[in-house]
């Protein structure tokens, strides 16, 4: 799990996040009972658990 900063939100709940001051991904929220109303907005601070095959998509887990 890497700290990033939510830099854009993309079409179908996708987000640009820049990990590491350079790298961007594309990462999705993560689901449930607790993330129902969570909005994310461009500057936001997020904890992204990268993908194992693909690191450059990811799940946002959690808002800091």
């Amino acid at each position: 799990m890497v700290e990033g900063v939510v830099e854009a939100q993309l079409p179908h709940g996708l987000y640009r996040v820049t990990v590491d001051g350079s790298q961007r991904i594309t990462a999705h929220a993560g689901s449930g009972r607790e993330r129902n109303f969570v909005r994310l907005l461009a500057g936001d601070r997020v904890v992204v658990e990268l993908a194992a095959l693909d690191i450059t998509r990811g799940r946002i887990v959690r808002r800091l």
